[in-house]
């Protein structure tokens, strides 16, 4: 296993309560951990500030638990407010440097890639991690730029050292494909989300990463 100092964390999961439906998903996640989950995010794009914040705060107790890292999707207040490991953002959220100039070191930051050219952004300063989205298309993001490939996510991992997070459609056949072609994480949704048994799909994928 490649584990990267700066990010060792190969299996990250994304949940968000549809994702997981008709499962609970808090149980689901507490499965996940179990079976191998490094790291989880949450994402909750439908719910409302208040409903977010109860999740969060939820999940958080539970993570804190287990003693891993709680990323939050977007809510950079949300993630400030119940002292989450890390925000993850896009290309329409606000931004690395707003982030660290309000936080400062308090949270560990995520910036999703869709173009080369981010590279050469001066954010690129501000940022932790970086999630390649999507590697492949997937039907829970329809908002993409890019779709990288394995081929593109090769020539991102030859641009840059920063840690990289494969997305996008990531499954049993395609996580060890992005895992070999260096990507320092495999981030999953419904191949944890909507399996039978949570915990035994993240034992499986996580015995892919090595």
């Amino acid at each position: 296993m490649h584990i990267n100092p700066l990010f060792p964390y190969p299996l990250y999961l994304v949940i968000s309560e549809r994702d997981c439906y008709p499962k609970n998903w808090l149980k689901v996640a507490e499965e996940a951990i179990i079976g191998g989950v490094d790291l989880i995010q949450l994402r909750e794009k439908a719910d409302d500030a208040a409903a977010f914040l109860d999740k969060a705060v939820r999940l958080k107790k539970l993570t804190d638990h287990y003693g891993i890292p709680l990323v939050i999707n977007d809510a950079v207040e949300i993630a400030a407010q119940i002292e989450a490991w890390g925000i993850h953002v896009g290309q329409n959220d606000l931004q690395p440097l707003a982030i660290r100039e309000k936080y400062g070191d308090k949270l560990t930051i995520g910036w999703s890639i869709e173009a080369v050219q981010q590279l050469e952004s001066q954010q690129m300063l501000f940022v932790d991690h970086l999630g390649v989205s999507p590697i492949f298309s997937t039907p829970t993001k329809r908002d993409t730029v890019t779709e990288w490939g394995i081929t593109g996510l090769k020539q991102l991992r030859n641009s840059t050292e920063k840690p990289l997070i494969a997305i996008g459609s990531i499954n049993f056949q395609t996580a060890q494909q992005a895992w070999n072609a260096g990507a320092d994480s495999i981030a999953v949704v419904s191949a944890i989300c909507q399996s039978a048994d949570p915990r035994q799909a993240s034992a499986q994928l996580k015995a892919l990463l090595k």
